[in-house]
């Protein structure tokens, strides 16, 4: 067994021993490839393969250098760098992890169709982000299969935050990712709901929803998660839904928060504090 069976084995025993996997009878090479293809949430870093190019071999990111300087050069910016691995064993496992072995693409002089474009094959994407795969399968998402845009429209694979508005702490700075094809959210409204200073993923999941327009939560239950009021005033029918003063059960069979009559406006309104027309 070579060591690196032997490291993986190790790193699969210490994982399976703590869950009491009761494999004990698997031995060889064989039993810890079988083990590295179980899902193990204790692992520290996931085992993946690079995507592979039929006829190409890897040559390392330092060819890549050589005509996409300013990409490399700023890709120790980048959140993706993050999970670049140190080392000799590491040194084909750069820029070919995502966009394949580049020999070809080096020899052809940068042909377009020797290299993997994950802004054009999202799958690649996926190799890592899973979660993100089966989001895409849900009834409502965006048409990133069906290739009309791609994971490079919204994030930053090369270069600083992954999201192109800017990190966690510039929430503003996310929606401006939404207002590049949702022009007519932006505003600026008179009277803004402050929902949209939290992000529009408050409301939105980008990626992929059950519910319609990508909204985090269905009908009235997406309002409530944020305008939620204690209904305890011993005096209140157990029919009423009080907001405010003011009581909404006979509005509620009408349609949702926005689609009942009330509040249409619910990015922002020019004309009414309660986001009305």
């Amino acid at each position: 067994m070579n060591n690196t069976f032997l490291k993986l084995g190790r790193s699969l025993g210490k994982c399976f021993q703590s869950r009491r996997a009761g494999l004990i009878g698997l031995s060889g090479g064989g039993a810890v490839l079988a083990l590295a293809l179980i899902s193990c949430g204790t692992l520290t870093h996931p085992i993946m393969a690079p995507p592979t190019i039929p006829g190409a071999t890897f040559v390392g990111s330092k060819a890549c250098a050589d005509c996409h300087e300013t990409l490399v050069r700023d890709f120790k910016t980048a959140d993706h760098s993050r999970l670049m691995a140190k080392g000799k064993n590491a040194e084909n496992a750069g820029c070919e992890s995502c966009h394949g072995p580049g020999s070809l693409h080096v020899s052809s002089g940068g042909g377009t169709h020797t290299i993997i474009n994950p802004r054009k094959d999202p799958e690649t994407c996926f190799q890592c982000h899973l979660e993100i795969r089966a989001k895409f399968s849900l009834p409502y998402r965006h048409a990133v299969l069906e290739g009309r845009i791609g994971c490079g429209d919204c994030h930053n694979p090369h270069k600083g935050s992954i999201f192109k508005g800017g990190g966690a702490t510039n929430l503003m700075g996310k929606n401006e990712t939404c207002f590049q094809c949702h022009t007519a959210q932006r505003g600026p409204f008179v009277f803004e709901h402050e929902a949209m200073r939290e992000g529009c993923v408050t409301c939105h999941d980008p990626h992929g929803s059950v519910n319609q327009k990508l909204l985090v939560a269905r009908n009235q239950m997406l309002c409530y998660r944020c305008h939620f009021q204690q209904q305890n005033a011993p005096t209140r029918s157990p029919k009423t839904l009080y907001h405010g003063l003011d009581d909404h059960a006979p509005d509620v069979p009408q349609g949702t928060c926005w689609s009942g009559g009330c509040h249409e406006a619910i990015h922002g309104s020019q004309v009414n504090s309660h986001l009305r027309y």
